[in-house]
């Protein structure tokens, strides 16, 4: 059956289609970035030109299905089925199948170098931990699958509305795309010596007597650092998300590097063999501005080749001064490094954790500063919600305990800016 469309020169048309069919038509219509009715379109007109009809399609259990087309393709379709002595519902599922396999996945999109992330802040309990790991796990979550994510257009709007907010994303659907996973190679490294970031990921410290990172920066590796990685096993992951846990031994050091030649290298000396696993390592450091974060930043500089905004410094910060306050020392820092060592160091943005509007002025105020910088831009903003916390206390992903959250939805629009 059809009916006029009210929105455009189309007609809607109503038929069905197995639910495993309508899935899959939708996942490879968003990761082509065309409209549903758009392949459907494409699909019939495809199926009416061939010369005959393409293998059957098991149609069990279909249900309703409907789409918008051109005025007269409906009827022409319904007359080619006809002729071809297939139902309709049949030749709608010849169709689609055939605009799938006519447009396969497209393949994930993979840097020529690296991605070097460095997630940072000198005060402690801003929640760097939570954004890396967040950050990460957007990156990796399954490119044919849908996930629920926050559009661009909504942050501006939380941002420019935050005063009178009381929740940091939007409530209305329309706010909220359903997109292909990014599908990239990540690898987590928690450079903290507290092992926050690999206790809430479920693994375990590195024994003080073993391998670790520290090792390898300080130029006393005990093996191969691949030795002592671990993959983040869930599903929407597919294995590419990993994590290289911290070890204690991490609290010294800044005093190991001061035994090593060229110091603000060590870390790149000791990663530099993992890049090639990788499409992206994101780091998140320790609560220090100490040789540790020299490297760290050092790590991030824009490579020969590489363009400007694919790897640098991510800031994590509250709405709150005394953020204020450890931001200044952090591009401080930095901006030294910059200048000492003639490199280029990009900041990749400002994320804005934990707000909560309620909070009242000093809240709503101070990420109207953060809003104000402008270079680097707010990039995300966090709310202060329970998922994060039972997903810690879980010790599991927050993308796969609550995939359908608001952290959720902001952490993949975080890893979408960063993209």
């Amino acid at each position: 059956m059809s009916s006029p469309a009210t929105s455009s020169d189309r007609e809607k048309v109503v038929s069905k289609l197995p639910g495993w069919l309508r899935q899959n038509l939708k996942i490879r219509a968003a990761q082509h970035h065309i409209e549903i009715q758009t392949a459907v379109e494409q699909g019939i007109r495809d199926w009416c030109n061939l010369a005959s009809a393409t293998a059957a399609i098991d149609t069990s259990g279909a249900d309703s299905f409907s789409t918008f087309l051109p005025p007269g393709q409906w009827e022409e379709f319904r007359q080619v089925t006809t002729d071809r002595r297939v139902s309709l519902i049949q030749g709608l599922a010849q169709s689609v199948q055939l605009w799938l396999d006519a447009n396969p996945a497209p393949d994930v999109e993979r840097p020529e170098i690296t991605r070097r992330i460095v997630v940072c802040n000198q005060k402690g309990g801003v929640g760097k931990t939570a954004i890396t790991a967040g950050l990460g796990e957007a990156l990796a979550e399954d490119s044919n699958r849908l996930h629920a994510v926050q559009v661009a257009k909504a942050l501006a709007n939380a941002l420019r509305a935050s005063d009178t907010q009381t929740d940091t994303l939007p409530s209305d659907p329309l706010d909220i795309e359903n997109l292909p996973g990014l599908g990239m190679r990540v690898l987590l490294v928690d450079f903290d010596p507290q092992c926050h970031l690999t206790n809430q990921l479920g693994a375990a410290p590195l024994p003080m007597d073993g391998d670790s990172l520290t090792n390898h920066m300080a130029g006393t590796p005990k093996g191969d650092l691949r030795d002592v990685i671990v993959s983040v096993d869930e599903e929407t992951f597919g294995g590419r998300l990993h994590l290289l846990p911290a070890c204690h031994d991490a609290f010294l050091i800044d005093v190991r590097l001061s035994a090593v030649r060229a110091r603000e290298a060590a870390l790149e000396r000791a990663l530099a063999p993992l890049e090639a696993d990788y499409d992206v390592i994101v780091i998140d450091c320790p609560p220090s501005l100490g040789m540790s974060m020299d490297a760290a930043a050092y790590y991030g500089r824009r490579r020969d080749g590489e363009r400007p905004g694919q790897s640098g410094a991510l800031i994590v910060v509250q709405a709150e001064d005394s953020s204020a306050d450890a931001y200044d020392l952090l591009t401080s820092q930095i901006d030294d490094l910059r200048g000492d060592l003639q490199v280029d160091i990009d900041y990749l943005g400002i994320v804005v954790n934990l707000y909560d509007s309620r909070r009242g002025f000093i809240a709503t105020s101070s990420l109207q500063g953060w809003v104000d910088i402008k270079d680097p831009r707010v990039i995300g903003l966090i709310g202060d919600l329970k998922e994060q916390k039972e997903a810690v206390r879980m010790k599991q992903p927050l993308l796969s305990y609550a995939p359908k959250s608001q952290q959720a939805i902001g952490m993949r629009a975080l890893a979408r800016e960063i993209a």
